[in-house]
C-alpha cells in the first residue's frame, strides 16, 4: 500500500516539474496536503526506504515555500495551522514557522500556546519550550498533531523526568504507530531506559526498534544506545536475552554488534562479556567460522588473558593481520603485545618509583609508553573502532534536520564503571609491602595492561564519555 502512496508522490513531482513556473505546483496544493506528503515519504524512510530521502528534500523546500506563502485565510482552516506546527516538528524552518504563526490572526489560547512552545523548541529554548507546552496534553489533540508534541515533550524532560519521558514516548506511539515518530520514540526511549538502568526497558525497547527499524537511516543512533546499554546492563540482561535480540538481525549486522560490544567489554575488564561476545562475532549464526576476522580474534584474546593462558594469547596476537585493523585496534594490539611480552620476561630488578604526583589528563607514566601511540596522532584517527554503521548509512545524515522528530538523541548519562573492572592505582600511590609479597606478579600485569589499554582508548577517543 505504501509503495503505491510513494509512486504516486513520484508521479506528482513529474506532474509539478511539467508547469511552466515552480510556483504553481505548490500554489495548486493547500499546506496540509504537501505535509501529508511529507509525512507518508518520512515514514518509508524510516522503514528503510533510502531511495525515498531525495523526494523528502524537495518535498520539504515545496512545503517551505508555500508556507512562507500562506496568508492569514489559509490558516483560518485547522488543518492548515496544525499542518504548520507539524511540518516545524518534522525538520522544518524554524523562521519560516516563527512567520507564519505571526500571520495566522485566529488562533485561539492553546493553538498559540502550542506554537510558541514549538517555536521555542525549534530554536533552542528548552525551558521555555518546556513551560508553554508542559499543560498540553498530546492525547486530546488530534492525532497528526498529538504524536509529534508527545515526542517533543518527551525529547524536553527526558533528563530530569525520565519516566515521565518514557510514558509521552509511549503515547507518541500509540497515536503514530509505524511512523518516523514512532522510530524516533522507540530510538530515544533506549537511550533513556539505560540512563534509568531499566533493563526490562532496555530489552523490550530493542527488540521493538530492531523488529521494525533496523534499516532506517537512523539506526546507527540505536545501535550506538544499544552497545551502551548491553555494557552497562550487563549484570541485569542475559546472554540469552542479547542473542534474542540480536537474532533478528542480518548476519552482517548482527556480527558488527557483537564486535562493537566485545571491544567496549574487553576494555572494561567484563571478561565474560567480551568472550562472549567475541565467539558470536566469530563464528557467526550459522556455525561457520568467518574467515579470521582479526578484530574478533584481538578482542577475545583481550578479554581471555590469564597466567595459564598467556603464551596462547601471545600465539593468537602474533598471527593478527595488522592491515585489516583500524588505527585504534592496532594501538590496543601493539599494546597487548607489549604487556604480554613483560608478563614472561624475566623480572627486572628494583626501581625506586618516582612519587611526584602524575598528570592526571596523561595517565601514569607507563602508560605513556605501553604503546606507540601520541595524544596527537590519536586526535587524527578517522575512526577509532574501525567498525561500519550498523545500517550502513552515515549516521550524521539524518532523514530531516535536528530539530525534527529524528534528531539526535541527548547524551545520556555515562555508566557507572563495572564492579568487574580492576582497581586502578595512581602511579604515584606508594605500595604497601605487606600486600605486595601476597600480590600474584601476573594477575598484577594483567591489572598493568586493562590500565594501559583503558587510557589508550581514551585517548583515541573509544571509550565511554
Amino acid at each position: 500500500m505504501r509503495g503505491m502512496v510513494t509512486s504516486r508522490l513520484m508521479g506528482f513531482f513529474l506532474l509539478a516539474a511539467g508547469y511552466p513556473s515552480a510556483g504553481l505546483a505548490q500554489d495548486a496544493l493547500q499546506p496540509y496536503q504537501l505535509v501529508r506528503s511529507l509525512q507518508l515519504i518520512q515514514d518509508r524512510i524510516a522503514a528503510g526506504d533510502h531511495a525515498a530521502m531525495p523526494m523528502q528534500a524537495k518535498l520539504l523546500e515545496m512545503t517551505d515555500a508555500r508556507l512562507r506563502s500562506a496568508d492569514a485565510e489559509d490558516f483560518k482552516d485547522p488543518k492548515n495551522f496544525r499542518a504548520l506546527l507539524v511540518y516545524g516538528m518534522s525538520g522544518g524552518n524554524p523562521a519560516t514557522v516563527e512567520a507564519a504563526v505571526s500571520r495566522a490572526t485566529s488562533l485561539d489560547a492553546q493553538n498559540l500556546a502550542i506554537a510558541k512552545g514549538i517555536i521555542n523548541y525549534l530554536v533552542g529554548r528548552p525551558a521555555g519550550a518546556i513551560e508553554v507546552l508542559k499543560p498540553i496534553d498530546p492525547m486530546t489533540l488530534p492525532g497528526d498533531l498529538g504524536a509529534f508534541l508527545a515526542l517533543v515533550k518527551g525529547s524536553l524532560i527526558a533528563t530530569e523526568d525520565p519516566a515521565g519521558a518514557l510514558a509521552l514516548l509511549d503515547e507518541a506511539r500509540l497515536l503514530s504507530p509505524g511512523t518516523l515518530v514512532e522510530e524516533a520514540a522507540l530510538r530515544r526511549s533506549v537511550g533513556i531506559a539505560v540512563a534509568q538502568g531499566d533493563a526490562a526497558r532496555f530489552a523490550l525497547a530493542s527488540t521493538q526498534y530492531v523488529e521494525r527499524y533496523l534499516y532506517s537511516p537512523y539506526a546507527s543512533q540505536f545501535a550506538d544506545s544499544f552497545v551502551s546499554g548491553v555494557i552497562a546492563l550487563h549484570m541485569s540482561i542475559s546472554q540469552d536475552k542479547l542473542a534474542d535480540i540480536t537474532s533478528m538481525m542480518d548476519p552482517e549486522r548482527e556480527k558488527v554488534i557483537y564486535l562493537r560490544i566485545a571491544r567496549r567489554a574487553a576494555i572494561d575488564g567484563l571478561s565474560d562479556l567480551s568472550a562472549f561476545a567475541s565467539a558470536r562475532a566469530e563464528q557467526g549464526r550459522d556455525g561457520n567460522t568467518n574467515q579470521g576476522d582479526p578484530r574478533a580474534l584481538l578482542y577475545s584474546s583481550l578479554s581471555t588473558v590469564t597466567s595459564d593462558t598467556i603464551e596462547d594469547v601471545r600465539t593468537k596476537l602474533g598471527k593478527i593481520d595488522r592491515s585489516r585493523l583500524s588505527d585504534g585496534d592496532r594501538a590496543l594490539l601493539d599494546a597487548a603485545q607489549t604487556i604480554a611480552g613483560e608478563v614472561v620476561a624475566p623480572p627486572a630488578s628494583p626501581v625506586v618509583e618516582n612519587t611526584a604526583a602524575a598528570d592526571p589528563t596523561m595517565g601514569s607514566p607507563e602508560a605513556a609508553t605501553a604503546a606507540p601511540v601520541s595524544a596527537e596522532s590519536a586526535a587524527q584517527a578517522a575512526d577509532a573502532s574501525g567498525l561500519p554503521p550498523v545500517e550502513g548509512a552515515a549516521s550524521e545524515q539524518p532523514a530531516v534536520a535536528p530539530s525534527g522528530p529524528a534528531a539526535a538523541q541527548a547524551d545520556t548519562p555515562a555508566p557507572a564503571p563495572s564492579a568487574d573492572a580492576p582497581t586502578i592505582v595512581p602511579a604515584s600511590a606508594p605500595a604497601a609491602p605487606s600486600s605486595a609479597d601476597k600480590t600474584d606478579p601476573t594477575d598484577a600485569a594483567m591489572m598493568k595492561t586493562r590500565r594501559q589499554l583503558d587510557l589508550i582508548d581514551q585517548m583515541l577517543g573509544a571509550a565511554p564519555k
